[in-house]
């Protein structure tokens, strides 16, 4: 064994983790220690940085801790995949690199929560700032940054396709807006992407890799952490396995990092979770925590594709024989087809008029393929990505053995709620409503999937089961609360786990509830914000900005 001290050990190099070895070590008094069971994120590794090589990292054991749900109960008993990260950089080094903060109307929802007032939409909008570099966006937008670590990418969305698709939005009575992360996220319009000079822009890249040289940092790769190490109730350290040794160092501060997963998992292993549930697997608990775990959520997609006869689709560049070519492209001169991440273009919409904000996210592709590669049947083609943003169903993470190796059980309960339910026939009709639009209908030669067999209420409910897939978004399971919240893990005002000294989670697992669109952006504010609280830094001051709010403003309100 091996005995190291550090005032701050860091559990998980993903996003949450990049920022916060980042932000940590700018106090050259304090000795940081990053621990990240994967291996790095190499400048050479092609499937990492290059935008559109983003289908090859996920189901692949080099990339990807290749996590799966149990049987899922309403979606016919299908284990769903769920792809993790297994490097440096975490999920933001081989996700789809789309940028949304969510909806201003999130972070009041959050607020509402006792304890967790001084997480609304004017405390969180200055750390959103103060991570970004937005192009597109004028130096005097005041809702954007631009100055800071994540470059974003503004669209283009040039391709006709886009065109067709943000027109016949309005066609349908939606709205454009310039900007999803700006005044007005409900509309059509250019997404922001963590794609800089055509190369990905992970967390790692943006925050880690310029600092690593700091003497006070020290980054481990291939260092599994197994278990936090208590006196009590206190931390004192962390052991971890590396080339099948055990280490074991000392730490001021164990502040987890490891995401919506591996978090609540390594505090089960180590003591912290429902009490009966630990005894039951021969552990002795150190805290009663019954949330640890519990309270998890996601976002389902399903993909609507429609063949075109018209050229105009990168449907092509899937096309092997191509691929030479656009690899040498984009080697050359980070340019052509592998520079872009393709989700250049979007939308929000509110499926009923029941909801105060946006509760369907658009994903528009001009081409025609599955996350995982497998492309369609047609020489041209495009789709949408479509899924609820506030499914009530709730899942849980729970560890199934005392082996810190073994994945633990994991279950959304996808589909299991009416409301959930009726967002989806709600989310393909709407869907179909803009797809069969006069500027869209120029360009199909019709719906190639699900297909007209699927058109009762039924039917779609039936297909969603045994086609959609998750959009990658798991969260919510140590989340913030007050202590008086019996499933509350974290102290919101200091990311504290209640009932434990010296240790921490700062990562999507910490989310109350999640949000509107892709959580990468918000588990980066998350963890800017952590980073001010745990330095006992004065925190950045409230900015307050109205936001557009439906029924409030008129519905032409920023739009282009």
């Amino acid at each position: 064994m091996n005995h190291e001290k550090y005032d701050y050990v860091i559990v998980g190099g993903g996003s949450a983790g990049s920022v916060l070895a980042n932000r940590l070590s700018t106090d050259e008094d304090k000795n940081v220690l990053l621990l990240e069971a994967g291996r790095s994120d190499y400048p050479w590794d092609l499937f990492i940085q290059m935008p559109a090589a983003l289908m090859f990292p996920s189901g692949n054991p080099f990339y990807d801790w290749r996590y799966a749900t149990d049987s899922e109960p309403y979606m016919n008993g299908r284990h769903v995949d769920h792809a993790r990260g297994k490097v440096l950089g975490g999920s933001s080094s081989i996700n789809g690199m789309i940028y949304q903060r969510g909806n201003p109307l999130d972070f009041e929802r959050w607020a509402s929560d006792k304890g967790m007032e001084n997480w609304d939409y004017a405390h969180c909008l200055p750390y959103f700032k103060r991570l970004e570099t937005t192009s597109g966006a004028d130096d005097s937008d005041a809702y954007r940054g631009h100055h800071g670590p994540m470059k974003l990418k503004r669209g283009p969305a040039t391709n006709p396709l886009f065109q067709a698709f943000f027109d016949g939005a309005v066609e349908a009575g939606y709205s454009r807006t310039p900007d999803v992360n700006g005044f007005r996220q409900e509309g059509f319009g250019p997404f922001d992407s963590h794609v800089h000079n055509g190369r990905r822009m992970s967390a790692s890249r943006a925050y880690l890799r310029p600092i690593m040289h700091r003497k006070n940092l020290k980054v481990e790769t291939r260092a599994f952490v197994t278990g936090i190490d208590f006196n009590g109730t206190q931390a004192e350290g962390v052991t971890y396995q590396k080339d099948k040794k055990a280490y074991n160092v000392s730490a001021g501060e164990v502040i987890l990092a490891g995401g919506a997963f591996n978090t609540p998992q390594l505090l089960q292993l180590s003591g912290i979770g429902e009490a009966e549930h630990l005894r039951s697997l021969g552990i002795n608990p150190i805290v009663d925590l019954p949330g640890v775990g519990e309270n998890l959520e996601d976002h389902l997609e399903v993909y609507i594709q429609h063949a075109t006869p018209e050229p105009v689709s990168e449907q092509p560049s899937l096309n092997k024989a191509k691929m030479p070519w656009i690899g040498l492209q984009w080697l050359l001169g980070r340019t052509g087809p592998a520079a872009s991440n393709h989700f250049e273009g979007g939308g929000f919409v509110r499926s009923n008029e029941e909801v105060d904000y946006p509760n369907l996210m658009f994903h528009f592709l001009p081409l025609a393929v599955r996350y995982d590669g497998q492309k369609a049947d047609t020489e041209h083609g495009f789709q949408v990505h479509v899924g609820p943003m506030y499914s009530n169903s709730r899942g849980s993470v729970k560890i199934k053995s005392r082996n810190p190796f073994e994945h633990p059980s994991i279950i959304f309960n996808y589909l299991s709620t009416e409301k959930d339910r009726r967002e989806w026939i709600e989310a393909v009709r709407v869907s179909r409503n803009i797809l069969n639009q006069p500027s869209l209908q120029a360009y199909s030669s019709g719906e190639i999937s699900p297909g007209p067999s699927v058109q009762t209420d039924e039917e779609i409910l039936e297909w969603v089961a045994n086609d959609a897939e998750t959009a990658l978004h798991p969260s919510c399971t140590a989340k913030m609360g007050d202590a008086s919240d019996p499933m509350a893990v974290v102290d919101p005002n200091s990311m504290k786990v209640h009932g434990l000294d010296n240790v921490r989670v700062v990562d999507a697992s910490a989310m109350p509830y999640t949000t509107n669109g892709n959580i990468h952006a918000p588990v980066l504010m998350l963890a800017e914000k952590a980073a001010d609280l745990i330095r006992s830094q004065e925190p950045m001051p409230p900015l307050y900005k109205d936001f557009y709010r439906h029924g409030v403003h008129s519905k032409d309100a920023g739009t282009v």
